[in-house]
This record gives C-alpha cells, structure tokens and sequence, in this order.
C-alpha cells in the first residue's frame, strides 16, 4: 500500500491518477487505501468488532470529549424492542419528523454505534438548519449474519418501521426511511413487504432516502473501480450468506433491484417521492442508476445527488474524514434539505 500511494500520489501525472485520488486529501487517501485492502483481504468476524458497540461507543465518547462534551447534547438511549438507538431533540415531547435508519456493512459487519455520530449530526441539522421543532431518528441493530440470514433482516427492518408509525403518532407522511448500502437495501425491501398488506399501505412513509444502495445483491454490474473501497468478490461472499440456502437472489424481496414490476413500485413508493445518493465512483452506482430510471419509468418522483469522483456511502464517509465541518457535513445538508423541501415545518407536539 505505500509504494502503490507514493506512485499514484506523487509519480503520477494528474489525469491519469482515480477520480478519488484526484481530489482527496493525503489522510483520506491513506485511510480508504487501509479500508480497500481490509475489505478484500481481511474476513468479517474482524471487521465486525471493529464496527460493534464496545469499540464504536468508546470511540464516540472520546471524540465527544476532545470537543469538550461531558454528554451528549441530543438525547438519546438503546431500546430492546425493537433493538437500536432512540434519539431526540427534546425526549419530553412529541416529534414532527421521523428518520428510520439502516445502517450498512454487508449485512456481516456494522452497528448503530458505529454511526451514531452521523446520526446525531442529522437530528442537530433537522432542527437547527431545517426548523423542525423536535425531530426524532431511530437506528434499527438487526441481526448479523451468519447469526441469521433473509427473511430475519427483513422482518426486523418492518419491526422497526411499525416502532416508527407509533413515534410518528399517526402521521406516516412525517417518517423518512433512509439506509445505507445494505441497510438502504432493508428500507427497498421493506417498501416492498408494505405493498404486500392493504392494511399498511395507507402507512407508507412519506420520504425514501437510499444512500449508495446495494439494489442488486449478485449482480454482474457490481464490479471494482479504481477509487471505491468495495470488493466485488467480498460482496459477492457476503451476499451469499445473507440469502442463505432457503432464498433466492431472483426474489424481489431479496434483491429489490431485480423487482421490474412497475405497479408494484408504484404500490411500494413513498408518498412525498425519493432521494437517492451515491458516489460516482462506486461499485454500486450503476445498479443505483437503474433503480432510478426503472422508478421514474413507474411514473414516481425521483431525485438524485450523484457526489462526482466520490465513493461508496460518501455522505457517512465525510462525516468521518471530510476536511472541515462544511465537507462534512455536505451528504446530511444534501439529505436535510430535500427533507424540508418535501416535508413542511409542524408546530404540532
């Protein structure tokens, strides 16, 4: 990895260098390049405690205590049923606004811990740059594989919505569901469970947010680029175990990028439209692209933010090791604005 960041850092000519490198900072280089190999080259059981709660809570913590934080300044607290992390502007009243979080990591690695300072962040920005009086986000902990594999994922992510639709207190149009990578694939799957019901399908939510969806699990268009951090053969083996030996990668609910079935995306849609964002530069952006063109084929209103020369997850990935608040914080106010262009400030409580 040195000699291969020297080479294209400093001995290669400017247009011939990845999208990524062309732009990046020397510490996001160093950190994606460690993040590439340890995602083709190292197994998940490893990965999985890096991104689990005793080490991604300590981690927060400190970084809270090098800003001079004590505590949390936005409330929040784990909840058991469903399992995930409960956070709000003001934990004495009502929200007006609901964001539903998956978070990503092949379905073999990641937690809500891991994230939650991107989480946080969200809820600030909701309140303190969008006017809502007391916005509310909760993060579903679903079930690792191989601990378990589909439908289990599935059935936990509508748990979750259903603990969403009570916060929400009746006012569905008010809930955002948003995800990342393979949790942007739960919220795909979980529209699509909905579409199943007559009795939930006046309980859409209002807003969809995929974030760098993995749409298609095995998908022959999901194959490696010179920036992103993702290996198609990794996701090619965590794939497999997440469908396990009693499902199918054909199944809509599955892979929601192989539902082709435009009333029954149309069933499936949010009611306020959608808003996906990826990187150009990602391994899943062409199957991102398709989920995109086949929804507006299906008539529904779509967005996109396609970040040029970024990568996977991007808005996450910024939070983390943008160069200054206003990178970081980039990805949210992209998300957070199209939130308040579709969902109006309430002053109910």
């Amino acid at each position: 990895m040195p000699s291969q960041l020297i080479k294209e850092r400093y001995f290669t000519p400017h247009a011939q260098k990845s999208p990524f490198v062309q732009h990046c900072t020397l510490f996001q280089d160093i950190v994606i390049r460690c993040v590439r190999y340890a995602f083709a080259n190292i197994p998940a059981t490893i990965g999985k405690v890096f991104f689990s709660k005793p080490v991604a809570l300590p981690f927060f913590r400190f970084r809270m205590l090098r800003h001079g934080f004590l505590r949390s300044p936005i409330y929040w607290r784990e909840t058991d049923k469903p399992k995930g992390i409960f956070m709000i502007h003001d934990e004495t009243r009502r929200p007006d606004v609901v964001v539903y979080y998956c978070h990503g990591g092949g379905f073999s690695m990641g937690s809500s811990f891991f994230y939650i300072e991107f989480l946080l962040a969200w809820v600030s920005l909701l309140h303190d740059e969008a006017g809502y009086s007391n916005p509310a986000l909760f993060a579903l902990e679903y079930t690792l594989v191989p601990e378990a594999t589909y439908p289990t994922q599935v059935q936990q992510t509508l748990s979750g919505y259903k603990y969403c639709l009570e916060l929400a207190d009746g006012h569905p149009e008010r809930i955002t569901i948003s995800g990342d990578s393979a949790g942007a694939t739960l919220i795909l799957s979980l529209l699509l469970v909905l579409s199943n019901y007559s009795s939930m399908r006046d309980k859409l939510p209002g807003l969809a947010i995929p974030i760098s969806p993995w749409a298609s699990i095995i998908s022959s268009k999901n194959q490696n680029t010179a920036s992103d951090y993702l290996n198609a053969d990794s996701l090619h083996l965590y794939g497999s175990q997440y469908i396990g030996t009693k499902a199918s990668n054909d199944d809509a609910l599955v892979s929601p990028g192989h539902c082709k079935d435009l009333a029954r995306w149309r069933r499936a849609s949010p009611t306020l439209g959608w808003f996906f964002v990826y990187g150009a530069e990602e391994v899943f952006a062409p199957e991102a692209k398709d989920m995109i063109a086949l929804l507006r084929q299906a008539g529904l209103s779509v967005e996109e933010h396609e970040e040029e020369g970024w990568i996977h997850a991007w808005p996450v990935v910024k939070l983390y090791l943008g160069n200054g608040q206003e990178e970081r914080l980039s990805g949210l106010r992209a998300v957070v604005g199209f939130m308040r262009e579709r969902i109006p400030v309430s002053k109910r409580t």
